[in-house]
């Protein structure tokens, strides 16, 4: 008897030999996953940190960059405004010979480009857009909006070029007479369709701008429209609404956001483009009521004059141009973030 209860103590005290051993093993194997956790943890908080401090950096370079941009315009347009004073701005005469400078020719020929271009190219993108999203064949809605989106990617000196000996003498023999003859005649706006007949112009200017910025905001619009869920317009469609009143009722407000943005892009792209505007607007300093006669914008008298100029007033007077072409750009901004505003505030005390 004693010799079997011998033999249990010795077989219980070694399986409780055994099994603090295995405790000792599995607290060891516990410790060690959470060294390991905790080294994890370790690494992605320093991966999180860094990432969102080169983000930050990278967002902040943008702000870095444009205040770069604004200050030295600024520091070189400071002589220009030091002599002149702000009657630069209302200043007609742009005279290298005498080295007298104002921006309103300037000023006036690019948002007169400007407002022709967006005129004729919104309703046109907005057909376009409606076109591909609503109306256009399955199998004509893919090679369609490629060939739009490929005139976005055309050089803007292609297009000058287009412009200066195609569409001018098409458009001197053919158009202008005909403009003349109707719109000229009107007792209001008939001033505006008078003048020399050459084909080059305000008027082509902002006809070849339309046709440049027509891709852009086709594009925008388009992508906009596609976004509508489906379920809203099969709705409407099963009320019995038109297609029309589909898209004034649905698809518009839906997307006005989008859609003022792809027009504050084009309008953007048509504030500063250079070189299909040098080549087509006539590059002439004269202020004229007629939008046949030649005129001239900012980016155009920066392109021609920039590498030619030679004193330090006419090289700061640029930079003036330059840096109200930038303040032009800015309020148009401002203006359509405002406008977007107003409309979201009108909606919600609809």
């Amino acid at each position: 008897m004693f010799d079997q209860f011998v033999q249990t103590m010795s077989a219980n005290i070694s399986s409780i030999a055994m099994t603090s051993v295995d405790q000792d093993k599995k607290s060891d194997e516990v410790s060690i996953i959470d060294k390991a956790m905790l080294a994890a943890m370790r690494n992605q908080r320093a991966q999180d940190f860094l990432f969102h401090k080169v983000t930050l950096v990278f967002a902040l370079s943008v702000l870095l960059v444009l205040a770069g941009i604004i200050v030295s315009l600024a520091i070189g347009a400071w002589p220009a405004f030091k002599e002149f004073g702000l009657s630069f701005i209302t200043t007609v005469e742009w005279d290298p010979v005498n080295d007298k400078y104002g921006a309103l020719i300037a000023i006036v020929g690019t948002l007169a480009t400007s407002f022709i271009a967006l005129v004729i190219a919104f309703p046109l993108s907005f057909g376009i857009a409606l076109f591909l999203t609503e109306i256009c064949p399955v199998w004509l809605r893919r090679p369609l909006g490629t060939a739009v989106e490929l005139l976005a990617g055309v050089p803007s000196i292609i297009y000058g070029m287009w412009g200066l000996f195609v569409f001018a003498p098409l458009f001197a023999d053919y158009v202008q007479p005909v403009l003349a003859k109707t719109l000229g005649q009107l007792p209001v706006i008939g001033q505006l369709f008078k003048g020399p007949m050459m084909g080059i112009g305000i008027l082509t200017a902002g006809l070849i701008l339309s046709v440049m910025i027509i891709p852009f905001i086709a594009s925008v619009m388009r992508d906009v429209f596609e976004v509508v869920p489906t379920v809203l317009k099969e709705s409407a469609y099963g009320l019995g609404c038109t297609k029309w009143e589909v898209v004034r009722k649905v698809v518009l407000p839906y997307t006005k956001n989008g859609v003022v943005g792809g027009v504050m892009l084009g309008l953007g792209r048509a504030l500063g483009e250079t070189m299909a505007v040098t080549f087509v607007i006539g590059n002439s300093n004269h202020l004229s009521w007629s939008l046949f006669a030649a005129g001239n914008s900012i980016a155009s008298t920066l392109a021609n004059e920039f590498a030619e100029a030679e004193t330090p007033l006419h090289v700061s007077s640029l930079f003036a141009l330059a840096l109200i072409l930038f303040v032009i750009t800015f309020i148009v901004l401002s203006a359509a973030k405002l406008m977007l505003l107003q409309m979201s505030r009108k909606e919600g005390v609809k």
